[in-house]
């Protein structure tokens, strides 16, 4: 059916189904078309955008502007994916350089889809309201609304791989033989007709085991001369296998099951954060810091209109303080 077929778009891919992607990139299935898909799509969108930054002050500030946004991102990805990588190496986690990859990946297609979905609202005020320190502002605002949102799908990413064991395999190494060493319910003990106690006569012989359940006791014999089952005392919680303390048992009957000796851990329960997890934290500041700085060295996006066109300007003070001087001077 055509409602069935996937969406040529990736980020719609993204936003619908997101827990596909999650689970594609945990079994490793396509992983060089999907990150190939999200890496043209996020140059494209970037360069769009790009391409309004520059417009401020001239066609030739907007094309260089068009070709350095994507340069941006794509560089500090380059720098800061390694360091990634390797922290989940050092603190135990199973992740592939091409998962990493493509977890990246995805929170930078979804940061440079959602900066280019604001492209028109900024385009607007480039038009209407052509004030250099506002249009700056502006822009930069969008730009970190838009990180916050890709960086809020990395670290949704990273959660579905710690819940599928590769942050904190050990962890999962050591849950699985205690639910290995839980007891299992006892079958239903088999109880011949021959063997109903001398109390009970048995009016007709049948070579047909009758199924007692746990929990039951043989109270006498039906009309067939099958034995029939009592039900448990009441005040036995119905999720129980087992018989109180004190309930004496006939010979052969299987022991008593407690629910409460290796009962795992339920998941509405805390469970300790993986290390990975409070690295990418880390690893979400480092990224960022470079990313400002290395914005920071490519400049100008925005373009001065008092000044003339330059691919590049002299490396001098730092991002934030000239956005402090901005805002200042507002």
């Amino acid at each position: 059916m055509s409602g069935d077929r996937p969406s040529p778009l990736v980020i719609e891919r993204i936003l619908r189904d997101r827990g596909g992607i999650w689970q594609q990139i945990v079994a490793e299935r396509d992983l060089n078309a999907l990150t190939g898909r999200m890496l043209a799509s996020s140059a494209i969108a970037l360069a769009c955008y790009g391409a309004v930054l520059g417009a401020f002050h001239s066609p030739l500030m907007a094309l260089t502007s068009a070709l350095k946004l994507p340069l941006l991102f794509l560089v500090t990805l380059a720098i800061c994916l390694p360091t990634l990588y390797l922290f989940n190496l050092v603190f135990g986690a199973r992740l592939s350089v091409r998962q990493s990859l493509a977890l990246v990946m995805v929170a930078i297609t979804v940061t440079s889809m959602l900066a280019v979905a604001f492209a028109p609202i900024s385009l607007f005020f480039l038009i209407t309201a052509p004030d250099y320190g506002f249009f700056k502002l502006l822009n930069v605002a969008i730009l970190t609304l838009s990180a916050l949102v890709g960086l809020r799908f990395l670290t949704g990413g990273m959660q579905v791989l710690n819940d599928n064991g590769l942050l904190a395999p050990e962890a999962a190494n050591a849950h699985a033989p205690a639910q290995a060493q839980a007891p299992a319910q006892p079958a239903p003990v088999a109880v011949p007709a021959g063997s109903v106690p001398a109390a009970a006569p048995v009016a007709v012989q049948s070579a047909e085991p009758v199924a007692v359940p746990t929990g039951a006791a043989v109270a006498g014999s039906a009309s067939n001369g099958a034995a029939t089952a009592a039900p448990a005392p009441a005040q036995v919680p119905a999720q129980w296998t087992g018989q109180p303390a004190g309930t004496s048992f006939p010979p052969g009957y299987p022991a008593p099951h407690r629910p409460w000796e290796g009962r795992p851990v339920r998941r509405g329960e805390p469970t300790q954060r993986p290390a990975s997890m409070t690295l990418l934290y880390v690893w979400i500041l480092l990224f960022g810091f470079v990313g400002t700085q290395l914005a920071w060295t490519l400049r100008p996006f925005f373009g001065d209109p008092g000044k003339d066109f330059s691919f590049f300007r002299s490396i001098d003070g730092n991002f934030y303080a000239e956005i402090l001087r901005t805002i200042g001077n507002l």
